[in-house]
């Protein structure tokens, strides 16, 4: 909606401060909830840390995943200025689902490299504060202008988003929409948290209730580069694949992880 503001003759740019301020805020709650919840906070923040790069890397790769119809623009490169210009075309920007999962795969990788042996308590903290940054991220989207949504009488007029197609049409503000989806998973999974429910299955519900409000949200987005498949966008395909991923691997821990100590004990007699 704004676009940016200059500071100190610097343009800064609406969705980087407000995911830089998600994160922060998503950081400074896990450090508090850890603590309290008789966790050691300093492991906390480094599967944090780790988690942010694989949330770096992984954002970027679907981004460029999703671009894959202009990776023959790397053809006709002819210089390593003309390189860096189209691999930061193709891999410049990010995409959620893509640090998501990142962010998964590399704390789970400091929590095996670590020996993190209570990993689900913690990830019973991150479950919360994925939507709590992820809130504030929606809202950086919509003042940045960028994931805009469909054309609609009742929304808002762009004039500087930094998306030129988002300009000059009302658009409804399904930025918005979606931050208050995640500010109200946020406050239900806190809730969850404090009360011991559901404990070390609340990442789980997390990516079985968030994948359901993204795949409806995606009929509402008006930015069709994104591609698609079968009528649907990457992000809707990726959300059917995590919830039924998410149910397999409940259904594992239910049944298959349940009945192997008693089977391994019988064999042992």
């Amino acid at each position: 909606m704004l676009g940016s503001f200059n500071f100190f003759g610097k343009e800064i740019g609406y969705y980087p401060l407000m995911a830089l301020i998600g994160a922060l805020t998503a950081g400074v709650f896990c450090f508090i909830t850890a603590k309290k919840r008789g966790l050691n906070e300093v492991k906390m923040v480094f599967l944090l840390l780790f988690s942010a790069i694989g949330i770096f890397l992984g954002g970027h790769i679907l981004f460029g995943i999703t671009n894959i119809g202009i990776f023959g623009a790397f053809l006709n490169v002819k210089d390593f200025s003309q390189f860096l210009y189209v691999f930061t075309t193709i891999f410049g920007g990010q995409v959620f689902y893509g640090g998501l999962i990142g962010g998964i795969i590399a704390g789970s990788v400091y929590a095996k490299a670590t020996r993190l042996n209570n990993f689900a308590d913690y990830t019973d903290i991150a479950a919360a504060a994925i939507p709590l940054f992820h809130c504030f991220g929606r809202i950086g989207c919509f003042l940045g202008g960028c994931c805009y949504g469909i054309e609609s009488e009742f929304g808002f007029t762009f004039e500087h988003a930094l998306i030129e197609q988002a300009n000059g049409v009302k658009r409804f503000p399904v930025q918005l929409l979606e931050a208050g989806f995640n500010l109200a998973l946020f406050l239900v999974l806190w809730q969850l948290l404090r009360k011991n429910k559901l404990k070390n299955h609340l990442l789980s519900l997390y990516l079985i209730v968030y994948p359901i409000g993204r795949f409806c949200f995606e009929f509402l987005r008006g930015d069709e580069y994104r591609g698609f498949l079968f009528g649907l966008s990457t992000s809707q395909i990726i959300s059917i694949l995590l919830i039924i991923g998410t149910v397999a691997y409940e259904l594992y821990r239910k049944f298959f992880k349940k009945n192997k100590p008693e089977t391994e004990a019988r064999e042992a007699e």
